[in-house]
């Protein structure tokens, strides 16, 4: 996987509505890959980040979860437990090969990025869904990466 101090890929993907975003990074973005929709550590981690969505926002920093599931699949997802994160499709792979995540399996590998600048700021592999969410948040704030409050 890519590691700090990387360049950030410039990436396409479809949302969870079917939206085609291009995103590359230069804003302060924390990109999180799991395995699939719904299942229970899946389900732990979204809700993790769907809890800190807000403090994130404010934060100025966006949020992206990446599985190999696609968007009608993130759409259902999002709606049995009533998530705001943003969940982007990526069935073909495409997206975890410019991280350089594991699909070996068909399924990305629990791995998180934190981006900005164009740049890998911090790189999380053998994540734990568990509390997960907080501790990158905790981790970028003490980072230096956000402005001054």
């Amino acid at each position: 996987m890519l590691d700090e101090g990387d360049d950030a890929p410039t990436v396409t993907a479809e949302d969870q509505g079917g939206e085609t975003l291009t995103l590359d990074f230069e804003a302060p973005t924390v990109l999180y890959f799991y395995p699939r929709d719904d299942t229970p550590g899946c389900t732990i981690e979204a809700k993790g980040f769907d809890a800190e969505l807000a403090a994130y926002d404010e934060a100025g920093v966006a949020v992206y979860g990446v599985s190999t599931d696609d968007a009608a699949s993130h759409r259902e997802f999002r709606e049995k437990y009533g998530l705001d994160v943003d969940l982007l499709a990526d069935p073909e792979g495409e997206v975890a090969a410019a991280f350089d995540v594991d699909t070996s399996g068909g399924a990305a590998e629990r791995v998180t990025f934190v981006l900005a600048d164009g740049t890998v700021r911090a790189a999380y592999g053998g994540v734990s869904p568990d509390g997960h969410a907080e501790s990158v948040l905790d981790d970028i704030r003490a980072s230096g990466l956000l402005p001054e409050e």
